[in-house]
């Protein structure tokens, strides 16, 4: 069916089913009947002709010995009809045999050799699961027909011969229709017609021999099979999908269940004809074709089975080699490299040098995933071609990488020079630039070097290594040693969470809120919400220091709920003064938003405090929504409470038009990176000018984030922005909208 009308082949198949089916209806062996049949099989090949023409399939050979099969078939069936009328009956063999068993090399070679020809993959389960079905049906044959009549006493030769051929193309077209259907790619509708009516040709031979070797055969129901046949085979030529080969990227080793249960039935077919033949006349059992056959279905099936055992090893093999390497470089991944290093200290004390590569984050932000990935491969190469070659390099994930360098006892002196040399190397090999993306970036690595000396756990080395590399990467330095020391400093941030903890409880916390302007007369419209630490003893603690330890130890959850409290009542203060701006915007972490009934829990804020939904914007970043989600449900749900919702530092991120589609965002914070050299640079005067034309054109409002200058401020302005922050129209305070004493004045 195409565009909502039914394709002439399903109206052909539907009327001319029925026509067949309704064929024993008519009285026997009169000429009506006869006409009424033949006309059936005439008009099929006339329809399977226009099938061909109409297609105009790419393999037009094979259709066209298709059609000129059946059309032989059609002529056998006439001059059976016109034979039978003249002479009172059918004398046997007479010419429609030859017509008949002419039909059969048409129907073979394009059914065999040509239109069930598969993707290139040989497939040798395919072909041994066709002889399986092949052998089981000519194995019904020998026990009914074949046998029989080589064994009757006073048959004339040419009958013999006719006997043994249709039973011979009948198996022959078994393994022909078999093969077809075992190829997955052989699945489109036409050849499923065609298989369909292949299938019903098989059965109603199969009846028709058997019952006419034993004298009872009188048509009817067997001539609609074979005109069932013939309409299957006229509706797959006039399928559309017969007109191109099938391409698909099925499994061609797939077995399923249907399969199995056909294969099963034809393996049991030797023992019951055996037992079938024992109870009816155990005088006369068919041994020598039963044996035969049952030692021919043991070896096919045995053979599938060593195939299956095969292929088992084969994807055994495929898992293990996938399960122990990184599919994106190829280089080994963590698991593997762990088995390595395992064996590495059972045998002696390697060094472990852990690398982090510097800037990758950026990389990403700015060009998307395809190009970082496309530099993770040139420094996996760059890494396994400065190494030894006793030496290995693993991806631990990310933008990580491990190099395991054994050394045994022998070597120790000289060991940690040797692992030097390579760590520079390492170093000098990730500070080249790369070229990317049609980018030359440049990235460089902080790597940490730990030795295996006197130790059996291969997740403690990795530990030092790990703690080594973040001190180098805190000290700006290339490569770092481990040290007990780094143990020590690294509980520096275990105290800083529980400072955090304190400062909360202890109210060391304040927020700040930073003007959103109206451009180009500077009115505030609205406030940004911003908090600050001031410990009692480190001092003013910068909010990159903490905010992270404070979302990796999930207290950002409490703070989130006292800065969004807060951020309120001091909303509702400044509306009691009639100084209130339009909006204030707090800040969302995705810590935050991943928590459960986090918009329940804010407007639950709301409802204590008294404030608009409204008037608040929640502020959230693109990595914090990126994975959808529990975080991005939230945000629907922030928004359905009536809320805001701003996207921060938008641009930096590849993720950011996916962004838009998927959520419900009002406003977009362009990062400051765009305006910063605004008045400089026309390529980000470009860029600045298309967001907010993004912008526009989504009826979104666009704020411009980092302005400084009044150069700056400017130059936005005449790109169409109407909203901006930063210094240059007030830094963060504790009060924008406090009133100004006239000393201070």
């Amino acid at each position: 069916m195409r565009n909502g009308r039914v394709g002439l082949w399903a109206v052909w198949l539907v009327v001319a089913a029925v026509a067949a089916l309704c064929l024993p209806l008519a009285p026997g062996n009169t000429l009506p009947t006869k006409i009424y049949g033949n006309a059936v099989g005439v008009s099929a090949v006339l329809m399977a002709c226009a099938g061909v023409l109409r297609n105009r399939p790419e393999h037009r050979g094979p259709w066209l010995m298709l059609v000129a099969g059946m059309a032989l078939l059609v002529a056998g069936d006439v001059t059976y009809d016109v034979t039978e009328l003249r002479l009172g009956e059918y004398p046997y063999p007479h010419w429609a045999d030859a017509l008949y068993l002419c039909a059969y090399p048409l129907l073979l070679i394009p059914g065999m050799v040509r239109l069930s020809r598969g993707n290139g993959d040989r497939d040798r389960g395919g072909l041994i699961d066709a002889a399986v079905i092949s052998t089981g049906v000519g194995l019904i044959y020998y026990v009914f027909v074949v046998g029989p009549a080589l064994t009757t006493a006073g048959t004339p030769l040419p009958e013999r011969f006719v006997t043994i051929g249709y039973p011979l193309c009948d198996v022959m077209l078994t393994a022909a229709v078999a093969r077809m259907l075992t190829r997955p790619e052989n699945r489109t509708p036409s050849l499923r017609l065609l298989g369909l009516g292949s299938i019903i040709m098989l059965a109603g031979d199969l009846v028709y021999t058997t019952m006419s070797a034993t004298a009872e055969y009188s048509g009817g129901i067997i001539d609609s099979a074979f005109l069932l046949a013939y309409v299957c085979w006229a509706a797959a030529a006039l399928h559309p999908s017969m007109r191109r080969r099938p391409r698909t990227g099925i499994d061609p080793h797939r077995v399923g269940s249907r399969r199995l249960a056909v294969l099963a039935a034809c393996s049991l077919l030797a023992p019951g004809l055996l037992v079938l033949q024992g109870v009816q006349d155990p005088r006369n059992i068919a041994w020598a074709g039963i044996g035969a056959g049952a030692v021919t279905l043991f070896l096919l099936v045995i053979a599938r089975s060593w195939g299956f055992v095969k292929q088992v090893q084969r994807q055994a093999g495929r898992l293990e080699d996938l399960a122990m390497h990184d599919e994106l470089t190829g280089l080994s991944n963590r698991r593997g490299f762990e088995r390595r290093l395992t064996g590495a200290l059972a045998t002696g004390s390697p060094y472990v040098l852990l690398l982090d590569l510097n800037g990758f984050k950026s990389v990403n932000d700015r060009f998307g995933h395809a190009v970082g990935d496309e530099l993770l491969v040139v420094i996996a190469h760059r890494l396994a071609a400065a190494l030894p070659a006793e030496a290995v390099v693993s991806r631990m994930g990310g933008d990580e990488f491990a190099v395991l360098l054994p050394a045994h006892a022998a070597d120790r002196p000289g060991g940690a020079r040797r692992c030097e040399g390579v760590a520079e190397r390492l170093d000098t090999a990730t500070r080249l630039p790369v070229r990317a993306g049609g980018q030359d970036l440049l990235v460089g690595a902080s790597i940490g070097i730990a030795d295996g000396a006197g130790l059996t756990d291969p997740v403690e080395v990795l530990r030092r290594a790990d703690v080594a590399m973040y001190a180098a990467k805190a000290g700006g330095g290339r490569h770092h040693w481990y040290t007990v020391e780094l143990d020590t400093r690294a509980g520096e941030e275990a105290r800083l969470g529980a400072d955090l903890r304190i400062a909360l409880d202890a109210g060391q916390f304040h927020l700040v809120y930073q003007p959103v302007v109206n451009l180009p007369d500077g009115t505030v419209r609205a406030v940004e919400s911003l908090v600050r630490w001031q410990h009692p003893e480190r001092g003013a603690v910068s909010p990159a220091e903490f905010i992270p330890v404070a979302e990796r130890t999930g207290l950002i959850t409490e703070l989130g709920r006292w800065i969004l409290r807060t951020a309120c009542e001091q909303y509702r203060a400044w509306q009691d003064r009639g100084v209130a701006p339009r909006h204030i915007g707090v800040n969302v972490s995705a810590r935050q938003l991943a928590e459960p009934g986090f918009a329940a829990a804010v407007a639950a804020v709301l409802a204590e405090t008294g404030m608009d939904p409204r008037r608040l914007v929640v502020e959230i970043t693109e990595t914090a929504v990126f994975g959808g989600g529990v975080a991005a449900r939230a945000v629907h749900d922030l928004h359905a409470l009536g809320i805001s919702i701003a996207l921060d530092d938008f641009g930096t991120g590849h993720s950011s038009l996916g962004v838009l589609q998927a959520l419900p965002v009002d406003i977009l914070k362009v990062d400051k990176s765009f305006v910063e050299n605004v008045t400089v640079s026309d390529r980000h005067a470009v860029i600045a000018a298309s967001l907010i034309q993004l912008t526009e054109g989504l009826g979104l409002i666009a704020v411009a984030e980092g302005v400084e200058t009044p150069a700056q401020a400017a130059a936005l302005h005449r790109l169409g922005y109407r909203r901006a922050q930063g210094y240059h129209f007030g830094r963060p305070a504790a009060d924008p909208f406090a009133p100004v004493s006239a000393a201070a004045a």
